[in-house]
């Protein structure tokens, strides 16, 4: 009976105790609020408390796990002797009876988890020394004063300075040792010394090519900014491999260097390339209730004669779907051949031909394209470009057909400091900008010579660290349009070549081209000869894959850039983002902020891969 008895009551305390032990944490600030996250996000107790349940003995290794992984922390902000103290239900981890008292809880209680941190004295450095023959230049580089916090991470980071700083100057195997550190015994000084081995200072020897197979070795070469016997620079190897990455039959390369100099005192560097498949082929889609639904498929050969020539032929089916607005289906086709290194590294020449067909409110189009563009990279952000277009089209407006044979030289300057390999990727910081000028002769009826310009530019703004979110994970993203036509009036421009506003590249919220000036019998849009518009977007990740938007649009469509205010259009809305390994996609709610004609939806939905800009 006994034994039954006790079995019962086992078996009745096992019922009600908390297993796994849900706790809640009570963290006693330190004074500086920069400590107090870092600890906060080192904590496994903080960390894991809500995605890994724990039994009451297990939240007390837990506690005891933190402690030593919290003084690491204070010791990296320079806190040598401060004490971590972590308390369970008042009770210190040591105490014998603490695992009793937490089986015994109810199932429902929480188990009270205290932080508390006493930091006492701040170290700092005095005397900071390299043992060791380096050049006047390294004496600097450390960028440590006598007065300063004894911040781990700012030592550590000294000494690799110390180290890229010789390798820069030829010193290709040179060796910093960790840094020693010797405590005061009376106060809380440290000095620190850094033993450095130079080595011999050494060049680049022999250039090898391996893992080529279509692409030609000369190619690659000519690539190449790296001489046999230039001084041997960690920094102008990098820069070779990323410029090698950009040619696009290569995809990945290795970079291999010997293990010590020769007996002349040079290194042999080895790029081990692996290229990526001669042929690509890609589907597109995107929609939105204005313009309908679109489609497409691209076929890419991406070294057509071993030279990293790339041509790409794209066909897409464009306004089916009923956008409001289109008036029916059209298509959108090209073909473009790319030769890199035209006539001299980092210049590129393409020529592309295309067709397209679409059916606007606006205007019908039938129209056939060529250009020849010559790109040249001026810098790592800044790239030039010198155009010749010509277009053959047949354009249906308000009821009047038009036939024009248009020639233009658009001159381009770019501008990217996000530094992305593709226009799908999601910016997180930068600029990107493009101002354009583009003469164009019109031969039509009527005949026009005119002079298109704008300026697109957009930025990007990592605001995480104001809203206590991880990097890149809160972003604020602005955007501007200008543009103006000058030396024709707007019904002496091809319907194509005037402005109009409305839709996701302008204003959202309100339809396709619906913005700005229209014909006061039928209302559609006629275009102006000038727009000006601007975004602001607040974009925000949650997850690893999903994230949220809301944004607010305007802008006007008219005969000048001179803002007229009841003529600007403002547009507001909210979207989702689910991102993908080649871009997020995404889905945008918009809807306009005034009703001003018939053409003006209740709200506009659109679809597509990529962030709106």
């Amino acid at each position: 009976m006994g034994v039954l008895l006790a079995i019962t009551l086992i078996g009745i305390h096992s019922a009600r105790a908390a297993d796994p032990q849900p706790y809640g944490m009570d963290w006693a600030s330190t004074g500086d609020g920069n400590i107090d996250d870092t600890l906060k996000a080192t904590s496994e107790l903080e960390a894991l408390r809500g995605t890994a349940p724990v039994s009451p003995f297990g939240l007390i290794a837990r506690a005891r796990g933190d402690v030593d992984r919290l003084r690491t922390v204070l010791d990296s902000f320079g806190y040598y002797e401060a004490r971590v103290t972590i308390s369970i239900e008042d009770r210190g981890l040591n105490d014998g009876g603490l695992g009793d008292e937490l089986t015994a809880f109810p199932k429902e209680r929480k188990a009270r988890v205290s932080v508390k941190i006493d930091l006492n004295d701040l170290y700092r450095l005095r005397r900071i020394e390299i043992d060791g023959d380096v050049p006047q230049s390294a004496q600097g580089v450390l960028q440590l004063t006598s007065g300063a916090p004894a911040v781990a991470a700012n030592v550590l980071e000294a000494g690799n300075r110390l180290l890229n700083h010789l390798q820069e100057l030829g010193f290709a195997f040179a060796k910093v040792d960790p840094p020693i550190a010797y405590e005061d015994p009376t106060e809380p000084i440290l000095d620190l010394r850094f033993h450095v081995e130079t080595g011999p200072r050494a060049s680049i020897s022999d250039i090898r090519i391996e893992g080529l197979k279509r692409l030609h070795e000369k190619v690659v070469r000519e690539r190449i900014a790296l001489r046999k016997g230039q001084t041997f620079s960690p920094s102008a190897i990098e820069r070779a491999r990323r410029d090698l990455l950009n040619l696009g039959p290569i995809g990945s390369i290795n970079v291999q260097l010997a293990t010590q100099v020769d007996e002349l005192g040079r290194v042999p560097v080895t790029f081990q390339v692996r290229e990526r498949p001669r042929h690509a082929v890609t589907v597109n889609a995107a929609y939105s209730n204005d313009l309908g639904g679109s489609a497409g498929v691209s076929w890419t050969d991406r070294n057509v004669l071993g030279n990293a020539e790339q041509l790409a032929l794209s066909a897409r089916a464009i306004n089916f779907a009923g956008g409001t607005a289109t008036t029916g289906v059209g298509y959108d086709t090209s073909a473009k051949f790319t030769r890199p290194d035209f006539l001299r590294r980092d210049q590129s020449l393409q020529v592309t031909l295309g067709a397209i067909k679409q059916t606007l409110q606006a205007y019908n189009q039938t129209a056939r394209t060529g250009s020849l563009t010559l790109t040249r990279k001026l810098s790592s952000v800044w790239t030039a470009s010198v155009n010749v277009t010509a277009a053959d089209e047949q354009i249906l407006q308000d009821g009047k057909n038009h036939n024009y044979s248009l020639l233009g030289f658009p001159l381009v300057l770019t501008y990217d400091s996000t530094h992305l390999s593709s226009p799908l990727d999601d910016p997180l910081h930068g600029a990107r900008a493009t101002f354009s000028v583009a003469p164009t002769q019109a031969r039509g009826r009527p005949n026009a010579t005119f002079i298109i310009s704008q300026i697109k530019a957009a930025t990007y703004f990592d605001i995480g660290k104001f809203l206590s979110s991880n990097p890149g994970r809160s972003v604020l993203a602005l955007r501007g349009f200008a543009g103006v036509a000058q030396g024709a009036g707007a019904l002496s421009l091809p319907p194509d070549q005037r402005f109009y506003a409305g839709g996701s590249e302008t204003i959202r919220g309100y339809r396709y081209q619906a913005v700005g000036p229209t014909f006061p019998d039928s209302g559609y849009p006629t275009g102006g000869t000038a727009i000006t518009a601007g975004s602001a977007e607040f974009r925000q990740r949650y997850s690893r894959s999903w994230g949220a938007a809301v944004f607010i649009d305007g802008g006007q469509a008219s005969a000048s850039l001179k803002l007229v205010p009841n003529e600007i259009r403002v547009g507001v809305g909210a979207g989702i983002r689910y991102y993908t390994p080649i871009g997020p996609i995404r889905v945008d709610l918009a809807l306009p902020t005034r009703h001003y004609s018939k053409h003006t939806d209740s709200f506009e939905i659109y679809i597509g891969l990529g962030q709106a800009f």
